[in-house]
């Protein structure tokens, strides 16, 4: 039996380096990014893992800059000043969201699921490229199953500074 590597650890800092904050953001001189690992049933591993999702090649993370979202060889990228807000999701059916990347018909989002529990799903001003690799089809929301979503939620919200994310909330609520 295959054993898979351990995720990272939760909102784990990454770097720091000093220059202007991202247009937008807090004013602030220093950048820090943290990297939010996703959290993995045992199910969707072994479906993730034929293309390439594992603990290793799927993360979230987030600097003054921007938002960059990996799922093994799928990623999603925009300024932080293009998200407009997080809703609280989940459960999800496996059969609608283990394995690859998924698109919505519902709502033409895009869906990086690592278990069916909960997820955040973060919208976009301007939908942004990521399923495909021409960038021709774009999405207004990304929704992602990190191990920490309320703290993800949390660091949008602060990262912008301006009230403009809601840290979080439940749709329909």
């Amino acid at each position: 039996m295959a054993e898979f590597p351990r995720p990272r650890p939760v909102g784990r800092e990454l770097s720091r380096a000093t220059g202007p904050a991202e247009p937008g953001c807090r004013d602030g001189a220093t950048t820090v990014a943290v990297e939010f690992g996703f959290r993995f049933a045992p199910a969707y591993q072994w479906l993730a893992a034929p293309f390439g999702i594992g603990p290793d090649t799927a993360r979230v993370t987030v600097s003054d800059q921007g938002l960059d979202a990996r799922f093994g060889p799928w990623r999603v990228t925009t300024p932080l000043r293009n998200v407009a807000g997080t809703s609280l999701t989940g459960p999800y059916r496996r059969w609608r969201t283990a394995g690859p990347a998924r698109y919505s018909l519902a709502d033409h989002g895009i869906t990086l699921a690592t278990n069916g529990d909960q997820g955040l799903c973060i919208e976009f001003r301007d939908p942004v490229p990521g399923l495909e690799p021409s960038g021709s089809l774009r999405h207004p929301n990304l929704t992602v199953t990190v191990a920490d979503v309320r703290g993800l939620a949390t660091l949008l919200a602060e990262r912008l500074g301006d009230g403009s994310v809601t840290p979080l909330r439940r749709p329909g609520v």
